[in-house]
């Protein structure tokens, strides 16, 4: 399709305004953008010249710190972009990166004008990187290596140069093979030794050539899955180089990974309720969800491989074969009531058979905020409540909310006649800010939560106006590193009030202090319904602060008590993410609590510090941690196998040493609340997952020492 030449002379005259108005990038966005809205032909090229444009409109109008788009973002943007092209060398030497080197401030250029040369010839170099060697790892796993060969390899890919030349990248390949094959040999050796059935009688050559024969396998299946890569699937790779370079949580989501992010967050979607993955060519069936339609139908099973699809009212079968499982999902989810029939090949002796399953809508309930109650080891009775996100179902309004389950879940504990309650935020990576406040607001009387600052305003404080407290009693909120955003406001803004212990895995949360929006890009196109659906932004447009006036943003939250764990001195959370806002600082607001009282937290953090030095339990993890730091920071490998061997067997004791550390119970008074048992017990699945819940829970060694920590707390005044 040819440009209309009146399309030309406007587009023309847009880029003579530009030259003249060099810098600034609402210039350019907002008149690319009007021309877009009227004269955009329909064609590939321009749908992503579009896509990029409509990015860029909205990362200058909405984005909390917007960038200028000129040669220093073109400089990030290309580092960026190479090292998740190939960060780990295996498909791009020196003279490729050369070559890529002279697009080095060019990026913002192409960005301005919605052209994308430099990604078909990054993409072309890493296909042509990736056929080359493919060639290589085949070549080089057909035959036995000698284990016997003094030399070491690097495992940590980031820290090797690119390759100079086609023959050192196939060194790599050739010491990469041999890695792979001698780990998976020593397995096989290592069980010989032991002589377990499908390995005592079989001798070193053949377990050598197993072992070669399953990581061809491996690699193979890898580049199948390479292979069946689409230009949306660099485009977007390429996109959020761009995104990304604003800060790490600024994304482009296409619509399918909106819609999926969407599922995570509100609990719910619409379809046959079955988690698929890719297996090799075909799609295997991971998990049939609970309650779900083809749960209630009855056919479909875990491991069943889904061969074709057809929809309501078609005659022709899709077959599957080879799909990327996006395109799979997009063709088995559905609105409610709709039909699907899918040809299956059943896991249990291959048989086939097809099944027609209704869609409705599917609850994922492992998700959601569920209660405990625990005997502390003086015979207390603690409630316990664990919630995974901080979930809401923002796109219907009889949709769970993390805020109303946990009003249930702390009105259910008080019945029970709970002394103190654990809030166990462990693993928590956030979610909706309303429900954060509204959830703050059930321990203190009306007040602020957290204060909220967009781009060139002044803070908002956001407070929780409803001066009835849910819960008076004590309170401890458990996190770890990986707790993230909602869970850092809620921690900050308890422990700013003293209204509850933060007990901690690690010396601080995540630190995420920024808050993201969703924006759709069809917004900034008018018309031309042929290039939509575009897909959606997400952007970061305020950070968040403490009612004491700091900021969780790099610094997270800093635990109140310490638990040692296995990442103690390893750099983990927003610091260690690429492009990370920076930590800032704005006034306090007025703020305070006359619901319970820390006055004894000193003490309490004096005895809990006493126990974790005496914990023998801890102190292992202590010494493991450091030696997982060790291993991170020194990840040159030998090559020899007698040596290997011999480094792996004693990593082996030290692994099974720290294994045993949890395979105790140390909370023994653990059981579901009473009036929870008649939907646990309504089928045998829901049950099974209920059983092995509680057989974590009653080994986990940091929650006997925050129940320790929550005697401490009702019994010292």
């Amino acid at each position: 399709m040819t440009d209309h030449p009146q399309q030309t002379s406007i587009l023309n005259r847009i880029k003579e305004v530009i030259m003249k108005n060099k810098g600034l990038l609402l210039t350019l966005v907002a008149a690319t953008a009007l021309f877009l809205a009227f004269y955009l032909p329909v064609n590939t090229a321009q749908k992503e010249a579009t896509l990029m444009q409509s990015i860029l409109t909205d990362l200058n109008y909405y984005h909390y710190q917007p960038l200028e788009v000129n040669d220093n973002l073109s400089e990030k943007v290309h580092g960026l972009f190479l090292e998740r092209l190939d960060g780990s060398r295996r498909w791009l030497t020196q003279v490729d990166v050369q070559q890529l080197e002279a697009w080095k401030f060019k990026l913002d250029n192409e960005a301005n004008e919605g052209t994308f040369a430099f990604l078909g010839i990054a993409t072309q170099l890493q296909e042509a990187g990736i056929k080359k060697t493919q060639a290589w790892y085949r070549e080089f796993l057909a035959q036995p290596f000698d284990f016997k060969q003094k030399e070491t390899i690097e495992t940590d890919g980031e820290k090797k140069p690119f390759a100079k030349n086609d023959q050192e990248l196939k060194e790599y390949w050739r010491q990469q093979m041999k890695w792979e094959t001698l780990t998976r040999l020593t397995e096989k050796l290592e069980k010989k030794e032991k002589n377990e059935a499908d390995f005592k009688d079989k001798t070193y050559e053949e377990l050598e050539a197993e072992a070669r024969k399953d990581v061809l396998k491996v690699y193979d299946d890898w580049y199948v899955r390479l292979e069946k890569r689409k230009r949306n699937d660099f485009l977007s790779m390429y996109l959020n180089a761009f995104t990304n370079i604003f800060d790490p949580h600024t994304e482009y989501y296409e619509p399918v990974d909106k819609q999926n992010f969407d599922i995570g967050m509100s609990g719910r979607l619409e379809g046959i309720g079955a988690r698929l993955q890719t297996d090799g060519e075909n799609t295997k069936v991971s998990e049939v969800i609970v309650g779900g339609p083809a749960w209630k139908q009855g056919v479909l099973k875990e491991n069943d491989k889904i061969v074709k699809v057809k929809q309501q009212g078609d005659t022709e079968w899709t077959d599957l074969t080879g799909m990327v499982i996006n395109d799979v999902v997009q063709l088995i989810r559905g609105k409610p009531g709709s039909k699907v029939t899918l040809f299956i090949r059943k896991a249990e002796g291959s048989t086939t058979e097809e099944v027609t399953i209704v869609r409705d809508v599917v609850i994922l309930e492992e998700g959601f905020a569920k209660s405990l109650l625990i005997e502390s080891p003086q015979k207390e009775k603690i409630g316990y409540i664990r919630l995974p996100k901080f979930y809401a179902d923002f796109n219907n309004k009889d949709g769970r909310r993390c805020a109303d389950d946990i009003a249930i879940e702390l009105e259910k504990l008080k019945q029970s006649g709970v002394q103190g309650i654990i809030l166990d935020l462990r693993g928590n990576g956030g979610g909706s800010l309303r429900d954060v406040v509204k959830m703050g607001g059930f321990f203190v009387e009306e007040g602020p939560i957290v204060q909220v600052k967009s781009r060139s305003r002044t803070p908002e404080v956001l407070t929780d106006d409803d001066p009835s407290v849910q819960y008076k009693g004590a309170l401890i909120v458990m996190v770890d590193q990986f707790s993230a955003s909602a869970s850092e406001i809620l921690a900050a803004a308890l422990q700013d009030y003293g209204r509850a212990v933060i007990v901690g895995t690690g010396t601080s949360t995540f630190g995420k202090g920024t808050v993201q929006r969703f924006f759709d890009l069809d917004a900034v196109v008018r018309g031309n319904p042929e290039v939509k659906p575009l897909g959606e932004v997400k952007l970061t447009v305020q950070k968040f602060f403490r009612v004491n006036g700091g900021s969780t943003q790099l610094k997270g939250v800093v635990p109140d008590i310490i638990l040692p764990n296995n990442w103690l001195y390893v750099k983990t959370g927003e610091q260690e993410e690429d492009f990370p806002m920076e930590w800032t600082q704005i006034d306090p607001v007025p703020f305070g609590q006359k619901v319970y009282s820390l006055t004894a937290l000193p003490k309490i953090k004096e005895l809990a510090n006493a126990r974790i030095k005496g914990n023998d339990v801890f102190q292992k993890i202590d010494q493991r941690a450091m030696r997982l730091k060790q291993l991170r920071d020194n990840s040159e490998r030998t090559l020899d196998l007698d040596a290997y061997m011999a480094e792996n067997k004693r990593m082996d004791e030290e692994d099974s040493m720290y294994n045993k550390l949890f395979d105790n119970e140390v909370l023994t008074g653990i059981q579901n609340l009473p009036v929870d048992m008649a939907d646990l017990q309504s089928d045998e699945s829901k049950k099974a997952r209920n059983d092995e819940w509680l057989k974590g829970i009653k080994k986990d060694v940091y929650l006997l020492e925050t129940v320790n920590i929550m005697h401490d707390l009702l019994t010292i005044k």
